[in-house]
């Protein structure tokens, strides 16, 4: 069957390659979130670690896990056969498992060593997903199923967390109940990945070969690009940290205003986001220019950072409701983080034709994002604990958004220059995007 099935795609149209592989990524990437984020739907009321807030230091362990992870997936991920994928997602999966159950088995505040431990495996998992999808011509769809898992699949996952909770089911236990549910799942999903042919020559031809990279490569490809990848982390740090804190205490800010006894409120909220992200990257996708779709990207960016302002300001005047504006800020945070997530990358190789792994600084740019994400959680809770999770969530917003459009613009006069020198002859092609040259 498994033979049979790689056949299949192999030969299929890409209309039915892009709905099998979508499935098996959205499929493989929520299982991981089952494991990953369960446990923030949890309040662990009156608890408390040398005076701090039980939730805020497992939530800390948690990040400091799988920011470590980061850093260790920058090497493996990037270096990582094609042969190896399936079996390393399920292995790293299954040591977070694992931590979760010895999690809700040894007694509190002990039990901390393993909410971190539990992170250290999976944040590699994002990389490795997506090195299946990355140098073909549908790759923007299928990094869209691959996002669109990552706005859906969070809410989703808190509320299956919050109805166990409902069922009786302890604080301590729920995270390991929550991630067994999706073990067959996940098994399946993976098996599925493992399916994909590997890209055609006229996917290379399209978007430039994709390889592994060792360590003089990775460095290559960093020398090349320093500017425009230091401006570029800068900023998807900060739209990381602010994505991350609104993900992690949700439920908070969701008590503060008045609805914290939902638990379809993290999945309601989601659902009409991922439907204007599908919308957005299927508009990225008909640009058929990389290095147009690449400036898109950064305009794109741009444009969320103004709704994520701009709706703040509404709120803060009255103007909106708080489900709107929560519906807004998350619009306005996908909007940007998405591209930037991963569609940057691949645009970037693809417009510089450039042989590497997007795979590579996805998972480079994930490590500084979740440094920044660590940051704001120290501030905001050992810094200036006495501002509620809300007040804090809203001048955050401000700061970001104001930040965001600098940096992208930056960004994309940098590229613009950068490609010129290196295509004059396609210089025509720049007429699209009045930049400062």
């Amino acid at each position: 069957m498994s033979t049979k099935l790689k056949t299949y795609l192999s030969h299929s149209n890409s209309l039915v390659f892009s709905i099998v592989a979508t499935a098996a990524i959205f499929c493989t990437y929520t299982c991981m979130y089952a494991f990953r984020k369960a446990f923030t739907v949890a309040q662990f009321e009156d608890q408390t670690v040398f005076g701090i807030d039980y939730k805020i230091v497992l939530i800390t362990s948690q990040v400091i896990g799988y920011t470590l992870s980061k850093f260790i997936g920058i090497k493996i991920v990037s270096e990582l056969k094609a042969k190896r994928r399936g079996k390393t997602i399920l292995l790293l999966i299954g040591i977070s498992g694992l931590s979760l159950f010895f999690f809700a088995t040894t007694p509190a505040p002990y039990n901390i060593f393993f909410m971190f431990l539990s992170g250290v495996p999976i944040g590699m998992i994002y990389g490795i997903v997506y090195s299946y999808l990355e140098g073909r011509k549908v790759t923007d769809i299928l990094v869209m199923g691959l996002n669109l898992t990552m706005i859906i699949s969070s809410g989703f996952i808190k509320t299956i967390g919050k109805m166990i909770l409902q069922s009786g089911v302890t604080e301590y236990w729920m995270p390991f109940v929550t991630a067994a549910l999706f073990i067959p799942l996940l098994i399946f999903s993976v098996w599925l990945l493992e399916q994909f042919p590997a890209p055609s020559a006229t996917d290379i031809a399209s978007r430039t070969k994709r390889k592994p990279m060792n360590g003089k490569e990775r460095r290559a490809f960093l020398r090349k690009f320093t500017f425009g990848l230091f401006i570029f982390i800068i900023a998807y740090m900060l739209l990381t940290s602010l994505r991350d804190f609104r993900d992690n205490f949700s439920a908070e800010i969701w008590q503060e205003l008045g609805y914290g006894d939902s638990a379809n409120i993290f999945t309601r909220t989601e659902i009409p986001i991922g439907l204007s992200i599908i919308l957005l990257v299927a508009l990225i996708k008909w640009v058929k220019s990389n290095f147009k779709a690449f400036m898109t990207i950064h305009f794109v960016a741009i444009a969320g950072a103004f709704i994520i302002g701009g709706s703040t300001l509404l709120f803060d005047n009255g103007m909106i409701s708080p489900y709107l504006w929560t519906v807004c800020i998350g619009l306005g945070l996908y909007v940007s983080y998405v591209p930037a997530n991963s569609l940057f990358f691949e645009r970037l190789i693809a417009s510089f034709h450039y042989v590497s792994t997007a795979s590579f600084m996805v998972t480079l740019a994930d490590f500084y994002g979740y440094l920044g994400s660590l940051g704001v959680l120290f501030y905001k809770n050992f810094g200036s604990g006495e501002i509620s999770y809300l007040d804090f969530f809203k001048v955050a917003s401000y700061v970001v958004s104001i930040l965001l459009i600098v940096l992208f613009l930056v960004s994309a006069i940098y590229f613009k220059r950068k490609w010129k020198r290196e295509n004059a002859d396609l210089s025509s092609d720049l007429n699209t995007y009045n930049l400062p040259e």
